[in-house]
């Protein structure tokens, strides 16, 4: 068994979880890069050891039932333990994100974005709990977005009054729930949970339209699965600044 921290990073062969996984093992965290694709896991972690870092690729796809059974065993087997959960994998597809399109989304796209952003994600977080229930410092980051905030969704001249994704928003408001809900649960014990907003991030999700680079954009995952004893929980956060449900 490992005397250093675990971690899982789910969807990290790319974009901001490969970055969350290259900035958590820079901490000396053995990180667990989690990719759907096994290959291409394996191909991001060689890129992360040519830097310097040490991470392990593991196969996880959260949709499938079979996969959390096998990288929950895996991690028994292994280490015994799991210190840091990030549910960082998740889907935008939504038709179109230069308008509004609340009144035709399909039913399809709504149920195939809320199987991975939320069903899938809480089905994984409670198979990988009894492992981080044996952590001394047990942490869980839900990767959320600011689009999930209906106070700024529903106030005119906000940041994102205009950007209206309904299934994307509507799965990560969900999942910002799980969050309050299980950190009230967990609140007797020595585990925190948070929702995280990355910020608008060069990635393939992001576009290159955006204003932030993808190392700022791991920083807020980071700190919530390093926070310290006396760190929050049950809270909503990017760069360490709360942000409005």
């Amino acid at each position: 068994m490992s005397a250093k921290k675990i971690a899982l990073i789910t969807g990290a062969n790319k974009g901001i979880g490969l970055e969350t996984a290259k900035q958590l093992a820079a901490e000396g965290i053995t990180v667990l890069l989690g990719a759907r694709d096994l290959a291409k896991g394996e191909e991001a972690a060689a890129k992360l050891k040519e830097e310097g870092f040490e991470v392990r690729p593991v196969k996880i796809d959260i949709d499938d039932k079979a996969s959390q059974d096998a990288i929950a065993a895996l991690i028994e087997k292994d280490y015994g333990v799991l210190d840091i959960l990030i549910n960082n994998a998740g889907v935008l597809i939504d038709e179109s994100r230069a308008r509004n399109q609340t009144s035709t989304t399909s039913e399809e796209i709504l149920r195939k974005t809320f199987d991975t952003n939320f069903f899938a994600t809480i089905s994984l977080t409670q198979k990988l709990l009894p492992l981080i229930r044996k952590s001394e410092a047990g942490r869980i980051v839900n990767l959320s977005s600011i689009l999930a905030s209906l106070t700024l969704h529903a106030t005119k001249g906000s940041p994102i009054y205009e950007a209206k994704t309904f299934a994307y928003d509507a799965s990560k408001t969900a999942l910002n729930q799980f969050t309050v809900h299980l950190a009230h649960e967990l609140a007797n014990t020595k585990i925190k949970v948070n929702s995280a907003h990355p910020g608008w991030v060069k990635t393939d999700m992001g576009t290159d339209a955006a204003p932030m680079e993808i190392p700022e954009g791991a920083k807020t995952s980071v700190w919530l699965a390093t926070l310290p004893e006396d760190g929050p929980t049950g809270g909503y956060f990017h760069l360490g600044e709360s942000l409005p449900w």
